[in-house]
């Protein structure tokens, strides 16, 4: 594979917006979404273009959504076309955009479905867009919280969950796609599905059966800050929600959507951003007009930064010229945006497909809430999928599989295969007594430990900072054996099971009862969690928790830490790769050869390690080079 030459140089240099028309970017396309509250004020055509010369200087922007309307605000047709004419004489590809709120300041207010006023109204705002656009998204609102007395009616029966999906399946095909389709064949309807999608059954998103009505689908990957929002995402879902709605809907899933809410400081709002382009979305949006002009303030500066970080504050906010001759000042977050997609830009074309840990979510499931990216966070490359997995050497299985009525039989065929599964100890709670104990007689019992010392293979004891509650596994001895356990004064409990059964093994993991806990695990726990969880895999990373990794098919991938302060980890790989080489720098890392752990149910097999070290907030990309064949494996 040819080097990257050159990377770094002139990286920070803007090249002449004001000369150029899109596409900007090798690799994706960048866009911008306009509520329709900006869109009524432009109207005012001077207005419009300073707010375009204040944006577009700081950030290449390929395409516009321009909104139709937004509570109960419908963007009169004048407005509407001249926004429309105005963005395509700057080269812009230009798409419409609806939000189905009635008052979003009101708890986000949607539509009621059940409403015949609100019913029409939804139709005629679907017809009104076909009209002016041949292609519009929905906003992520188009689901319904509503229990008013006319949906307490129609309902019945039915519970809330199935009364919605059916309510909002049926909204879709008979008010929107219908009907806009009527007005204008051609037009490609995009349904954008928010961050939460763990929920998204119970307020009428339909992950099963939408995706196939409407023409594409799009995916919320803002995560914002886990501590603060209201919402508690990890920040690694920013790239798993991507992989798993591709997973759903392969080729259709049109892009990713990030806004700067609750990014207190903006590499928080960058990493969204370059998370999204990992998983390889074709398509970046960032939410949304109004945002991308508020000023960048002190405060956002990290205190990390002045490090060399994948995100430069001070480097952003450094004067440029425009090939015109014009200086340029960045002064909205907008140009952090700029900078980080001319970034990604240079090297996220030379990484194959995402692979990773296929972790089993069926459709309209819940358990385990969002588990699988807190495992991302611990540094297992996660993929997850709405359809049970046959293939790869090892799977995982939280407890939202319990929703698969035969997922007991797939357990024990896929191990009888000779391919191993690892679930929860949620889902061993769950499966009790319907069949898992023919595989294995472990079970999750009622008791809880607060433990701290922990015990890896047969490897020496170690501590973590804080005290950890977790629930008692029991299991037969001689039966089953514990690969990691947890001891609390003169007994333990095993944090990772594993038990033979035909030509495989079932792993049980038990998960504490707080998730963010597993980032308080000592690296040596992790390591040996890492270790039998990327079985199948080529690569797994060492070392603490908050660092994430990457991987893709052609043997390039990307290690990244979430930390303050910088770290170093190690990555481990099979085979016969004794090098990697940095993208960025083209400096070439020489490996160690390390032995293997020989566990009970695994045979040694030749590894590297390739120590690296990862500063704040920030990320390496590398390729695997192959000392029989001298490139990328």
């Amino acid at each position: 594979m040819k080097k990257i030459t050159g990377l770094l140089v002139s990286l920070f240099i803007f090249s002449g917006i004001s000369a150029q028309k899109p596409p900007f970017y090798k690799n994706f396309t960048v866009s911008a979404y306009v509520r329709a509250y900006e869109v009524r004020d432009m109207a005012d055509q001077k207005k419009l273009q300073e707010s375009w010369d204040l944006t577009s200087r700081q950030v290449k922007i390929d395409k516009i959504y321009l909104e139709t309307h937004r509570d109960k605000l419908i963007v009169d047709e004048k407005t509407l076309a001249s926004a429309i004419k105005f963005f395509r004489s700057k080269g812009l590809k230009v798409a419409g955009g609806i939000t189905y709120t009635i008052d979003e300041s009101n708890n986000f207010e949607t539509f009621c479905y059940s409403n015949p006023q609100h019913r029409a109204m939804a139709k005629e705002i679907a017809e009104y867009t076909a009209k002016h656009f041949d292609e519009f998204i929905l906003d992520d609102f188009f689901f319904t919280s509503c229990k008013c007395d006319l949906c307490i009616k129609a309902k019945g029966d039915m519970s809330w969950t199935d009364f919605r999906l059916k309510l909002m399946t049926d909204a879709a095909r008979d008010l929107i796609i219908n009907p806009a389709k009527a007005v204008n064949p051609k037009v490609k309807i995009v349904i954008k599905y928010p961050n939460w999608y763990e929920h998204f059954q119970g307020l009428g998103f339909n992950l099963k059966d939408e995706p196939k009505m409407f023409d594409g689908i799009y995916t919320g990957t803002e995560t914002r800050d886990a501590v603060s929002s209201d919402q508690h995402l990890q920040q690694y879902e920013s790239y798993l929600i991507f992989r798993y709605f591709e997973n759903i809907a392969p080729g259709r899933n049109g892009g990713g959507w990030v806004d700067s809410g609750g990014a207190s400081y903006l590499d928080r709002y960058t990493e969204q951003f370059w998370l999204t382009l990992f998983a390889k979305a074709p398509e970046i949006t960032m939410f949304d007009w109004r945002q991308l002009q508020s000023a960048v303030r002190p405060g956002q500066r990290g205190a990390w930064q002045g490090t060399g970080t994948s995100f430069d504050f001070d480097e952003m906010m450094k004067p440029y010229k425009l090939t015109d001759g014009t200086e340029v000042k960045p002064s909205t977050i907008a140009r952090a945006a700029g900078m980080t997609f001319e970034q990604v830009d240079k090297f996220i074309g030379h990484l194959g497909k995402p692979v990773g840990l296929k972790s089993y979510r069926p459709y309209h499931a819940m358990g385990e809430d969002f588990l699988q990216n807190y495992l991302g966070m611990i540094g297992i490359p996660m993929d997850l999928v709405p359809e049970f997995p046959d293939d790869g050497k090892m799977i995982l299985l939280t407890e939202s599989a319990k929703y698969d009525p035969a997922i007991v039989q797939k357990i024990q065929q896929r191990i009888q295969s000779g391919k191993n599964v690892m679930i929860t100890s949620g889902l061993l709670r769950a499966l009790q007594g319907k069949g898992i104990e023919d595989i294995a007689e472990i079970t999750y019992t009622d008791r809880k430990a607060l433990v701290s010392e922990f015990k890896a293979g047969w490897g020496k004891m170690v501590k973590s900072s804080q005290e950890i509650l977790i629930p008692q596994i029991n299991y037969l001895t001689n039966d089953s054996w514990e690969e990691v356990s947890a001891i609390k004064g003169a007994t333990g409990w095993p944090l990772l099971h594993r038990a033979q059964y035909s030509k495989g093994y079932l792993y049980v993991l038990t998960i504490p009862e707080n998730f963010s806990d597993l980032y308080q695990y000592p690296p040596e726990v992790l390591n040996r969690i890492r270790s039998v969880a990327s079985q199948g895999l080529n690569l797994r990373l060492e070392g603490p928790s908050m660092v994430s990794m990457f991987l893709y098919d052609n043997g390039t991938f990307i290690v990244e830490s979430f930390l303050p302060e910088p770290v170093k980890v190690k990555v481990i790989t099979s085979g016969t790769a004794t090098s990697i080489e940095d993208l960025l720098s083209e400096e070439t890392i020489k490996g160690t050869a390390v032995q293997a752990f020989m566990g009970r149910n695994r045979s040694a097999e030749p590894e590297h390690s390739f120590e690296i070290t990862i500063k704040p907030h920030s990320y390496r990309v590398f390729r695997i080079i192959d000392t029989n064949q001298g490139v990328s494996k």
